[in-house]
Parts: C-alpha cells; sequence; structure tokens
C-alpha cells in the first residue's frame, strides 16, 4: 500500500494544468486555462481548469474534481495507478507501508511478470520491423504503419526457443518465462509459444501488458488460427478486454462501445477512425468485462459476424448486459461478412451509417431471428416467456415496464396479461408481484424518487450552505440574529441581537438549534467534513479540501466552485458598473437561507399533520396547523412572501 506521506507529497507537487496539457491543449482565459472537452465530440470550448483552486470542470459532459479525479475519468485509472502515474511524472519516490511478508512476495512477483512482458514486447516489435514480408502482410490487410505502432504488433519467429534464449540470455527466470506463457515447458527443453505468429500485445486499461494473442501468417499449417497467453497472476481472461487501453477515451467521449470479437475488427476498425470498440477476444463475455465496459459507457452495440456461432455469442451477453443495467443493441452483417471486412470494403462513414440503421434492441433482435413463431403458438408463447425473462433482469423497474409496453404493443397482446407473467417470472424476491397494479405502484414509487432530483427546492437550499461554507466560512462578521418565542397568548414574536461570528459558526449553531439534517447523503457528507475542519483549523485549504475528498464529493465542490466562477462578473468597474459583491450582504444571504430552510420544513411538517387529520383529534390536528402557520407567516414576512391559507 502506497504510504500517506507519498500520497501527500504527489498532491503538494501535482499540478492540475500541467497534467491536464499532457491530454488536452490548453489556452489561457484569465486566471483559467479553457479547452475542448475530451468526453464530448463539441467545438466550442467548454472544459475549464482553475491552477488557484487546482481543479477542472467540463460543462458539456458536467464532469469535474481534481487531478486524481482527472486521472480516473480520462484515464480510467484507478486511485494507487493514478497516485503512481503522478508520482511517476513528477519523479517522487513511492514509499510503500509496511506489508505482510507473503503481499510483498506476491507483489514482486505479479511485477517480475510485468517487466518479462515488457521485454517480450519489444523482443517481438524488434523482430517486425525488420521482416518486410511480415509487414507487407500487415499492409495488405489494409493496416497503415501509425496502426501497427499504437497497438504494438510484433513478430515471433519460427524457430522452437529463439524467444526463450534470448530472455534467458538476459537472465529472466525460467518459472517466470512459463508463468507467462511465453515458453512452453517440457520434461527435457523449452519451447517458445508463439513461434511464427503475429503478435497482439494484450493491456490493461492502464496500458500494462499483461499477455498476448498470436495468430498464423501460412494458413496451411493445420493449427491453431488463434492461440492466448494462459492465464496467469497478472492475466485474467475473465476480465480482460482487447483494445481498452487503445479505445478508453474515445468509448468515453462517444458515450458508446462497439463490441466485437476478434484482434483484427478492433484494428480494422481502429485504422478506419472508429476507435470506440473492444474485443472480448474470442471468448464468451463476461460478467466482470462488462462490468469493465460500463466503467467507461453505459450503452453497448454489439456488431456479431454473420454465422451462427456469431448469433450465439450476441444471444449469450444479451442477459448479462441487461442484468448489469446496461443498454445493449444488436448488430448483424451480412452472411460470411465481419466487422474487418466489412469496414474494409464500404469506409468509415457507411459503417457508421449502417451500424446506426441496422442495431435493434433486444426485443426487434429476438422478434427477427424467430420469425417462425407467427404460425406456431407454442413457439409464440415460448418466445414471449424468453423476452420477458430478459426484461426481468433489468434493474430499473420504468425501463422494465416501458419494454412490456412496446412488446405488448408489436404483438398486439393484452398489456394487463404481460404484466402479469412478468410477475411471474421475476425471481428476485424483491420484485415478485401477483399484479400489474401492485408492479405499477412500485413504477410510481421510482418515478417519484426520481424526481428527488438536482432540481429540487431543499438540493438548491443544501447546495448554497456548502457554497458558503467554501467561500466564507472562516470570514467572521456582524449577524442580525432573530429568535422566535411565544408569548403568555401563544402569539409568534421575535426578538433581534446583533452578534459577531464566524459564518461556519453561524449556520453550524442554527442548523443544531432547529434539528435540521441534511436531505442529500454527498451534502451531509461534504457538511460535516467542513464543519470538522472548520473546528480544527483556523482556516479550511480548498486545495487540500478537495484532495482529501471521495470522488463523487471532489466533483461535487468542483462543480460548485466553477459554476459559481463561471457566473462571476468580471471588471465591471471599468465600465462604470458598480455591482455589490456578494460578501458585502453576506449576512443576509446566510440568514435567508437559513429561514428559508425552515419554512420548507414547516411546509413539510404541515402536509404530514394534514395527511393524519382523518386519524387523529381534527380540532388538535388543525391547532397545531395554524400554529404552524403563524410561524410560517413570521418567517415569510422577513423573506417578503405572502403565505396562502387553504383548507
Amino acid at each position: 500500500m502506497i504510504s500517506k506521506d507519498t500520497i501527500d507529497k504527489v498532491f503538494e507537487f501535482s499540478r492540475v494544468e500541467e497534467v491536464v496539457s499532457d491530454f488536452i491543449a490548453l489556452k489561457k482565459t484569465g486566471a483559467n486555462f479553457k479547452g475542448l472537452s475530451p468526453f464530448t465530440n463539441e467545438k466550442t470550448p467548454s472544459f475549464i481548469v482553475s491552477p488557484s483552486k487546482q481543479i477542472w470542470k467540463d460543462f458539456s459532459s458536467g464532469k469535474g474534481g481534481n487531478v486524481i479525479a482527472f486521472l480516473m475519468e480520462h484515464e480510467q485509472f484507478n486511485y494507487p495507478e493514478s497516485i503512481r502515474y503522478l508520482a511517476n511524472k513528477y519523479n517522487i519516490e513511492i514509499i510503500e507501508t509496511a506489508e505482510s511478508a507473503e503481499n510483498v512476495q506476491e507483489r514482486n512477483e505479479r511485477e517480475s511478470l510485468f517487466i518479462i512482458n515488457s521485454f517480450a514486447l519489444t523482443y517481438f516489435e524488434e523482430i517486425l520491423s525488420k521482416k518486410d514480408k511480415i509487414n507487407k502482410y500487415l499492409k495488405d490487410r489494409g493496416l497503415s504503419e501509425s496502426t501497427i505502432q499504437n497497438f504494438s504488433l510484433g513478430f515471433s519467429n519460427d524457430l522452437q526457443n529463439e524467444f526463450y534464449k534470448s530472455a534467458s540470455n538476459k537472465g529472466y527466470s525460467d518459472d517466470f518465462l512459463v508463468e507467462t506463457g511465453l515458453v512452453i515447458s517440457t520434461d527435457d527443453k523449452k519451447i517458445d509459444r508463439f513461434r511464427g505468429r503475429i503478435i497482439f500485445p494484450i493491456k490493461s486499461i492502464a496500458g500494462r501488458i499483461v499477455g498476448f494473442g498470436g495468430r498464423i501468417v501460412d494458413s496451411t499449417k493445420k493449427i491453431a488460427k488463434y492461440i492466448n497467453s494462459p492465464e496467469s497472476k497478472i492475466y485474467n481472461k475473465s476480465k480482460t478486454l482487447y483494445g481498452i487501453y487503445e479505445s478508453k477515451q474515445f468509448i468515453v467521449r462517444d458515450d458508446e462501445c462497439l463490441l466485437v470479437e476478434g484482434y483484427m475488427d478492433v484494428i480494422q476498425l481502429h485504422e478506419h477512425g472508429i476507435k470506440n470498440v473492444l474485443a472480448s477476444s474470442g471468448t464468451s463475455l463476461t460478467k466482470d468485462q462488462i462490468i469493465l465496459i460500463k466503467r467507461l459507457t453505459s450503452n453497448i452495440i454489439i456488431l456479431f459476424d454473420g454465422d451462427q456461432a456469431g448469433l450465439s455469442a450476441s444471444l449469450r451477453s444479451i442477459d448479462m448486459i441487461l442484468e448489469e443495467g446496461l443498454n445493449v443493441k444488436i448488430c448483424s452483417f451480412p452472411d460470411g461478412e465481419d466487422p474487418d471486412s466489412y469496414v474494409k470494403e464500404n469506409k468509415k462513414d457507411f459503417m457508421l451509417d449502417y451500424v446506426k440503421k441496422e442495431s435493434k434492441d433486444f426485443i426487434d433482435f429476438k422478434l427477427d431471428i424467430n420469425t417462425d413463431f407467427h404460425n406456431d403458438e407454442d413457439k409464440k408463447v415460448a418466445l414471449i416467456k424468453n423476452i420477458l425473462k430478459s426484461i426481468s433482469l433489468i434493474p430499473d423497474s420504468l425501463k422494465q415496464e416501458v419494454y412490456i409496453k412496446k412488446l405488448s404493443s408489436i404483438l398486439e397482446i393484452d398489456e394487463a396479461s404481460l404484466f402479469r407473467s412478468f410477475a411471474n417470472i421475476k425471481t428476485n424476491k424483491s420484485l415478485k408481484k401477483s399484479s400489474r397494479k401492485l408492479y405499477k405502484s412500485k413504477i410510481v414509487k421510482v418515478q417519484s424518487s426520481e424526481k428527488e432530483s438536482t432540481s429540487s427546492y431543499i438540493y438548491q437550499l443544501e447546495r448554497q450552505i456548502i457554497s458558503i461554507l467554501l467561500k466564507y466560512g472562516a470570514e467572521e462578521i456582524l449577524f442580525e440574529d432573530t429568535r422566535l418565542s411565544k408569548d403568555d397568548n401563544g402569539k409568534v414574536i421575535e426578538t433581534k441581537k446583533e452578534i459577531r461570528s464566524k459564518v461556519f459558526e453561524k449556520i453550524y449553531l442554527d442548523l443544531q438549534q432547529d434539528e435540521i439534517e441534511f436531505t442529500h447523503s454527498p451534502f451531509k457528507n461534504i457538511y460535516n467534513k467542513l464543519i470538522h475542519g472548520f473546528h480544527h483549523e483556523t482556516s479550511v485549504s480548498i486545495e487540500n479540501f478537495i484532495n482529501d475528498l471521495d470522488l463523487s464529493s471532489s466533483k461535487i465542490v468542483s462543480d460548485i466552485l466553477i459554476n459559481d466562477e463561471k457566473y462571476q462578473l468580471h471588471d465591471w468597474e471599468r465600465k462604470n458598473i458598480y455591482v455589490k459583491k456578494i460578501g458585502s450582504e453576506l449576512s443576509q444571504l446566510v440568514n435567508e437561507t437559513i429561514l428559508n430552510m425552515r419554512r420548507f420544513l414547516i411546509d413539510k411538517k404541515i402536509t404530514e399533520l394534514q395527511e393524519f387529520q382523518k386519524e387523529g383529534d381534527k380540532n388538535d390536528i388543525l391547532e397545531q396547523v395554524m400554529s404552524y402557520y403563524r410561524l410560517k407567516k413570521v418567517l415569510s414576512a422577513k423573506l417578503n412572501r405572502v403565505v396562502w391559507y387553504v383548507f
């Protein structure tokens, strides 16, 4: 594990503008930098980097955060990989915390395998550079030199153990050479696994070589056309996708992944400018591979070969993709064609147009490949059950309902009947329903929860408090404190008093007094961390604060800071326009925000009481409601709002 001192040093030396500029062309605009979003196709730059705050914000995609968040979003690194990348960039020594002897040995062995694979990559690339015949073969397949280099293609001579001898002479261990799968060990000799084959390095999402694939050049040989490295401590086939390192940023940018079968499909599509593509490398798609894609996008289009094998592979993948909550479409090619051959014949634009027109969702796809159900009622029932089973795997209830309605419309089957069948098919206990009425009540619940979105009133109030604390939390100003109480007759009266207090203290004490808690957990987490920081430090460094947050919270804070900065007025004085700065009316802003929160909670309480009026003492409840309305009237008067009494 990387030590905290190392992590602190990485944050100390890293500059977000320097790191981002390694990947994006940035232009200085005032105090910030601006560039084109790497996550969307835009023509007008909306990607902002703030050196002073050490954060970035992409207004076209909504993404944002600190330097770590950028590497995790753009390069799809995990947190340790991001730290290691920055440590390497800024020449910072990585110090590991104390580990068990077993963990140290495990890590050293894994690193040894990576080192051997790196050596093999260089070796195979060098061999290919000297093989005119093989280079001509690749060029005849339509591959340019830049594409060959981008995918680090290589070649292994057709000699029994040439690679082994070279690696052994360099001092690499026989055990590690065998474990990587580069060398096969027999009783009396060592044999190169990939001899006589074009080499396809298999890279992790971070770009490290985890294994290799090999393709024969001489098709007359009666041996397997393709072979792969065996599984090892660094290579797990079920968790690896070919092309993920080369394609990840394009998948994120396009928010879509084209899923193909083999190495050449990926490479050929890249050659023709279609770069949001991955391959399962000839193996059946696994759950781990789908989860890996999910890190990049929620939209998958399966491009399968126009044969029975490709069809079967696609059908197996559909349910797994749906179960992970991703959107899936399927595009089939004419018989005898695959993505590799089709794009070579028809070029980029035609290929993309074909995929767009021919891609079908799983319902249309299953109906299209089972055309015989029209004349066979038993087959029709079986097909409907099959499609309903696929729908039941979708975690989103609203999507389930949409697809069931679509199936009902296409097949002209009563919707209620489909919902009843659907309820019986579901195996998940929480989703089992015996009628459409109960099922739809769950849909309504989901829809209402989704409405508690970022547009809600309380969300905006809580966001405002976080914004105030981030910008003015440590400032000490004069507040007009209003206390509300009741006289002997039950009338609400207010007393005013001026107090000098720090902003965070005022907010904290007022919320504590009213027992107000944040309703949105991300804001609650940020608020608690801010208050803790202010209580233990004289001031809070925003840069350090962001660095200590998790990725999600870091994004929220950066969004608030840069969004507020984006709409800030600049240099109006030169135009003889004088605007009051928000800090000059900070007291009023804080008070009004808290008053609005109190007013919101009173409204909520009134609604709750009115709902219980039928069950309890009506007079007692009405008295409570009127009491809350009187309190609300006082608050509204301070906020210059009208209160309407509706009974």
